[in-house]
């Protein structure tokens, strides 16, 4: 990540590589890559950046680790905090409860964290890096990188689920002056093979 314009500040969110909890919709629980996830991070285009952080969850801490980086693992980029629900599948909750939480962003699962804890977890986290004056490079969750985009587009908490972010993927944000721009969400990991 080189800067051309010293006043940007380029932040990188790359969602950590496929999980099994990925492959059947399970709320996740700190887990392994699976052999997918090991393979797409062997075929990765190498990235790097003044400033890397880590979410401390062994999803991502195996990503960055297969990506060939090290970094300083920052609580703050932890996952989102599904509470008792961790470990279980969509299909294991009570229809209210699911459709509670995929349609009210305040709604937290029990002893878990809503979406709009998130965000302001997110938040903090977004404006320490800018402070930081440093292009940081995150190794994180597909839910840290839908809520940057949230705030990046200044969108309201309601659009999270509209944001796919699938594994590996890089979402890439500027900032300049007091705001952020989505540069782009996509993508980049791994490379095509012949």
């Amino acid at each position: 990540m080189t800067s051309a314009d010293p006043r940007v500040l380029r932040i990188a969110l790359v969602s950590h590589g496929a999980t099994d909890a990925l492959r059947t919709a399970r709320f996740p629980v700190d887990e392994p890559l699976n052999a997918v996830g090991l393979r797409d991070c062997a075929r990765a285009e190498p990235m790097s950046a003044p400033r890397i952080r880590i979410a401390p969850e062994l999803r991502a801490t195996q990503t960055a680790e297969a990506l060939g980086l090290s970094g300083e693992l920052d609580a703050t980029l932890t996952d989102l905090d599904y509470g008792s629900w961790r470990g279980l599948t969509m299909e294991d909750l009570a229809p209210e409860d699911l459709m509670a939480w995929l349609t009210d962003p305040e709604y937290q699962p029990p002893h878990g964290e809503s979406i709009v804890e998130l965000i302001d977890r997110v938040a903090g986290w977004l404006r320490d890096t800018v402070a930081a004056q440093q292009n940081t490079l995150a190794i994180t969750h597909p839910a840290i990188a839908r809520a940057a985009v949230l705030i990046a587009l200044d969108a309201p908490p309601k659009s999270f689920w509209r944001i796919d972010i699938p594994p590996l993927s890089v979402t890439r944000l500027h900032h300049r002056g007091s705001s952020f721009t989505l540069r782009s969400t996509g993508y980049d990991y791994p490379k095509s093979t012949p």
